[in-house]
């Protein structure tokens, strides 16, 4: 048994278990006068700061002067361990909601937060529940101006960069907000797809420049998914 695993069994998970539990105690307790999520979503930043901490990740992120903070807009980007999200937490200074899979929301306490603090639910086995959760998100970015963050792979992935499914593409043209294509390097490093050991080390997030999406049309879909996994696989300096 490695170092890194004893250490991982007997002091990094607990710790992420005890952070987990206390935030998600405040997050749930914030739930009656929380009319907007958006106190839910300090909480979770919060948490996301904390695992950063616990988990050994030194954060980079580049490209912040690439966005305006008043502004609303899709994050899409790829997805390579579980660590990716306590690290987009921490990079992104945004009141944006996640595009989850529905299987999350079924959990105990986590599937509470998700579903009060107004992240959307996305099926990967239902093609019409999927189309109906973009014209949610879309509705939400309209509506309520708010930023949502989505992973146009699908889920967690062992390759450098798999194909980007459309649904990235109809959100943007649905919503007609920016897409803005983000990087990811280091995260698998410090939790692997089918790992357990927790390793810390340099994670950086790289954000690109957005992507303009108004006045486009499902005829230009294609073209866009397309745009935005070149952007992403440019921004992890792999070939596209």
């Amino acid at each position: 048994m490695s170092f890194a695993l004893i250490r991982t069994l007997l002091i990094t998970d607990p710790l992420i278990v005890l952070a987990t539990v206390v935030m998600g105690i405040i997050s749930f307790c914030l739930i009656p006068i929380d009319k907007d999520g958006s106190k839910q979503i300090w909480c979770a930043k919060f948490w996301g700061r904390m695992l950063t901490r616990i988990l050994g990740m030194r954060m980079e992120v580049e490209g912040l002067e690439n966005l305006d903070p008043h502004a609303h807009y899709i994050f899409a980007g790829n997805h390579r361990s579980y660590s990716d999200t306590p690290a987009l937490l921490y990079a992104l200074p945004y009141n944006f909601r996640f595009m989850a899979r529905s299987g999350l929301f079924d959990i105990p306490i986590m599937g509470t937060h998700l579903r009060t603090a107004g992240h959307v639910s996305v099926s990967l086995e239902n093609p019409r529940e999927a189309v109906r959760s973009l014209v949610e998100a879309g509705n939400k970015i309209r509506n309520e101006k708010l930023s949502i963050l989505i992973f146009p792979e699908g889920g967690r992935t062992e390759g450098p960069l798999e194909p980007f499914k459309e649904g990235v593409a109809i959100l943007g043209i649905k919503s007609g907000a920016p897409i803005v294509p983000f990087g990811l390097i280091g995260t698998r490093e410090i939790l692997p797809m089918h790992g357990v050991a927790i390793r810390g080390g340099v994670v950086k997030v790289r954000i690109g420049k957005p992507i303009p999406t108004e006045g486009l049309g499902n005829r230009d879909k294609g073209a866009l998914t397309e745009q935005v996994r070149n952007e992403v696989a440019a921004l992890l300096g792999i070939a596209p």
